[in-house]
């Protein structure tokens, strides 16, 4: 592609010949120059879609020509059809289709991917014109190609026909008709499928068709079947599909075709052809056994993939056809394999994971059954379910250690992914087998932790409790008689691995509910915990469960808090945690705090508060730098953490579960509540730390955060404060002002109308005041804005007492008038 020159930005240069086409694309694919290439893929946007387009489109595609730039000029032709096709007078419409056929025909021996835009733009025409102007549209394509194609060979006809014909469906599918177009052609194409079946028939059955002409025949047939053809009538090319599936070459696209076929919503009508097609697809599992062994991925996925469609889309039909049960629980039963297929996910296989809806669908349509007709399929399937549980538990299990460390974070992540897509399949199925599944679960458990002669490996011990930690986390267990049990065996597991103790950890915070009405049962679990946390690898586990029994069993906890405190306390001080941790761990502390008397919550604060305070003194006095800006919002989040649970209002009416508290709570003593004495005595120390810090966003915020916290929690009790939070507030805002006149990005104005909201709601006399003061300057909030304009945003302001969304668009309108931006394209987008 050999020019000279470069495609000009002037308006003078959009003179759309073939050779400035060409020097464009030259310039597109060559030049080195980033801005150049946006400039020219500019340009030929525009030639593309010009009238001039006609013109050179057909010189682009001429023989000698280089395929990229014979590829621009089908595309453009496209282009034109597609988009632009009222413009085509309709006596131009015989011409149009005669010259695609020639191009095709010419390019059916040349460049695949201009053949394949010539194609596309043969279809787009069909689309336009069918059924009117161009009836049996489809009969006509068959038979052009079928014809003496003027030295072309057969192969290169056939291939291209059935490029053509895959080609129509789906530009079909994407294609910009009006809507009542598209029910018109779909009908029109639902008629032509009698021209498109026998051909591909009679290629996929001959044995001296080419692999390649057979490929493209299975990915013909896919295409066409997604269009809604009955099943009923491809129901002959669906078993030629699964005649073709020994072959490797034509594997992937017969799984492909077979897919489309079966999954279409229309095909569980046709219940003959269903019930026809369970026994080919039983057919499958010897093969699908010699994949296994053979460790071949894709032949394992292919079939699963099948297997799993018909059940997954036709459950519900196969189950009400009682004479054919047996066969429909065989390929129940070879889904059952594909579940349980050898290897560990996603290392040595990948085919498991595909199964995992089929149980879900397959259990909610026989649970939809009405009752008696529901008993007998739970007679069939309930221990095919309880199978299934066990194959799970297997399928979850780790690897051994030395093959899990040789796993990249990527197979590691889809792993652990895995088990939580099992983990919720276990949690679904406990719906159809209830507490049985736990009983199960716990004599499984047992057996192998009281089995002294067998050695026991901890990837098997981790699947079970894994499965305990599923179910109990979202199930009420309370009334399950298997949980104190499983309490009882937790202490005995030999927690020698990472793993292994996460698990215990998470299915120890999953029972606390449980233990909240079972404290006598603490002291087994409590010590792990503590342990737990201080082990780094542990960290999140170990610290979301004792923030979860902090907060279900606060009132039983009395007589463990020193010991939770002192532990916290040691792995806060010794960095064993990441921040976010910490911060849940603060949480905990804020839970355990709550339910002890006042005296005990001032004295246990002040051990845990004071060496945070030292240091925050300490960075107080120092210059303003990354590293102590980093170590101050770290220690004002700890603070905002602990006030955001440590709530003593919650001792006399009700936990912070929302139920109600042991009798044995006394009601807390007057007097000032131990947020606030913290708060006080910590004040002006953060006021030392603002006044440093106040034109950094993020210090200013975590101030706020403790603040905003406080008062979440205290409520009313937070009146001793409040006159020194305003002054605060005062002094940050004053620091860098936001008034809504334009000094303030837009996106905070929701923002200052909540403010404006709460103020009248709760201060409604005194917002008239203040308005009404600070409206009154000239000029103020903006030039642009004249004294009648406020008068109306206040009156407008001061009407709205109860709805907050009228109050924001009020807002929004009067800072679009400060901004002189009312009524602007660039307002309407705001």
């Amino acid at each position: 592609m050999e020019t000279p020159g470069r495609i000009a930005a002037t308006p003078d240069a959009l003179d759309f010949t073939v050779e400035n086409v060409e020097t464009a694309l030259h310039q597109l694919y060559y030049d080195p120059n980033i801005e150049n290439k946006n400039l020219a893929q500019k340009w030929l946007m525009q030639a593309q879609v010009s009238p001039q387009a006609w013109q050179f489109c057909w010189a682009l595609l001429s023989p000698e020509k280089v395929p990229e730039i014979q590829y621009f000029g089908a595309s453009a032709l496209h282009t034109k059809i597609s988009r632009y096709w009222s413009d085509i007078p309709t006596d131009q419409y015989e011409s149009l289709k005669s010259q695609l056929f020639s191009q095709i025909a010419c390019f059916s021996s040349g460049s695949k991917m201009v053949l394949t835009r010539l194609c596309v733009a043969l279809a787009s025409l069909a689309l336009n014109t069918m059924p009117e102007a161009w009836p049996g549209a489809v009969a006509e394509m068959v038979r052009v190609f079928q014809e003496d194609g003027g030295g072309v060979d057969g192969r290169a006809r056939c291939l291209a026909l059935l490029e053509l014909l895959t080609v129509l469906p789906e530009e079909f599918q994407t294609s910009r008709l009006p809507q009542y177009r598209k029910g018109q052609v779909r009908g029109a194409l639902g008629r032509e499928w009698g021209s498109v079946c026998p051909l591909l028939q009679q290629l996929l059955r001959r044995t001296d068709s080419p692999g390649a002409v057979k490929a493209r025949v299975l990915r013909c047939l896919s295409s066409w079947v997604l269009l809604d053809v009955p099943l009923s009538e491809s129901e002959g090319l669906v078993h030629d599909c699964f005649s073709a599936l020994p072959d490797p070459e034509l594997f992937d696209t017969a799984v492909e075709a077979i897919v489309n076929a079966i999954s279409q919503p229309d095909s569980q009508r046709y219940v003959n052809t269903l019930l026809k097609l369970v026994p080919q697809v039983l057919a499958l599992q010897e093969q699908l056994r010699e994949a296994v062994q053979n460790g071949d991925m894709e032949t394992c996925h292919g079939i699963c993939r099948i297997a799993v469609t018909l059940g997954e889309n036709h459950s519900r039909t196969l189950l009400e056809q009682v004479d054919h049960w047996q066969s429909f629980l065989a390929l129940v039963n070879m889904i059952m394999f594909c579940t349980g297929i050898p290897g560990h996910y996603p290392v040595n296989e990948t085919t498991s994971s595909l199964t995992l809806t089929f149980w879900y669908t397959l259990q909610d349509e026989i649970m939809s059954f009405e009752s008696d007709k529901q008993a007998v399929y739970l007679q069939v399937y309930r221990p095919v379910y309880f199978q299934l549980v066990d194959v799970l538990l297997h399928k979850a299990q780790f690897p051994s250690d030395q093959e899990y460390a040789s796993w990249s974070s990527d197979e590691k992540e889809q792993f652990r992914i895995y088990r939580v897509d099992i983990s919720d399949t276990l949690m679904y199925v406990y719906e159809m087998l209830g507490s049985e599944l736990l009983s199960n679960l716990y004599d499984k458990l047992g057996r192998l932790l009281t089995n002294a002669e067998q050695p026991t490996s901890w990837q098997h011990t981790e699947a079970l409790l894994y499965g305990f930690q599923s179910i109990a986390e979202t199930i009420d267990v309370n009334y399950s008689d298997v949980i104190p049990g499983l309490i009882g065996l937790i202490p005995r597991i030999n927690i020698n691995n990472v793993q292994l103790a996460d698990t215990v950890m998470f299915t120890i915070g999953a029972l606390a509910e449980w233990l909240a009405d079972h404290p006598v049962m603490l002291s087994s679990v409590l010590p792990l915990v503590l342990q737990a946390l201080g082990n780094p690898d542990l960290s999140v586990s170990s610290v979301s469960t004792l923030k979860k029994i902090c907060r279900e069993c606060k009132y039983d906890l009395p007589q463990y808090a020193t010991n939770i405190v002192a532990v916290s306390q040691e792995v806060l001080i010794k960095q064993i945690h990441k921040t976010s941790q910490c911060m849940w761990l603060m949480q905990a502390l804020g839970f355990l705090l709550s339910a002890l008397p006042v005296e005990d919550i001032l004295r246990n604060l002040h051990s845990l508060i004071t060496p945070y305070i030292q240091q925050l003194e300490k960075l107080a006095d120092e210059t303003p730098n990354p590293s102590n800006k980093l170590a101050i919002i770290h220690i004002l989040g700890l603070l905002s953490n602990l006030f955001t649970t440590l709530d003593i209002s919650k001792q006399d009416d009700e936990s912070a579960d929302g139920s109600a508290p042991p009798v044995k709570t006394a009601p807390p003593p007057p007097g000032p509540n131990p947020v606030v004495v913290v708060l006080q005595q910590v004040f002006a120390l953060i006021q030392t730390v603002l006044s440093k810090w106040l034109n950094d966003s993020q210090v200013v915020e975590a101030v706020c955060a403790i603040f905003e916290k406080s008062v979440k929690t205290l409520l009313h009790d937070f009146a001793p404060m409040v006159s020194q939070l305003s002054e605060m507030l005062g002094q940050m805002y004053s620091t860098i002002p936001q008034g809504i006149g334009g000094g303030a990005s837009r996106s905070l104005m929701d923002q200052f109308a909540d403010v404006l909201f709460c103020l009248n709601k709760h201060c409604f006399s005194l917002l008239a005041v203040w308005l009404k003061e600070a409206l009154q300057p000239p000029g103020f909030p903006s030039s642009r804005i004249t004294a009648e304009q406020k008068d109306n945003f206040s009156h407008q302001i001061l009407r709205e007492r109860v709805n907050k969304r009228r109050v924001k668009d009020i807002v929004k309108e009067f800072t679009l008038l400060c901004r002189g931006l009312h009524g602007t394209e660039y307002a309407a987008e705001y």
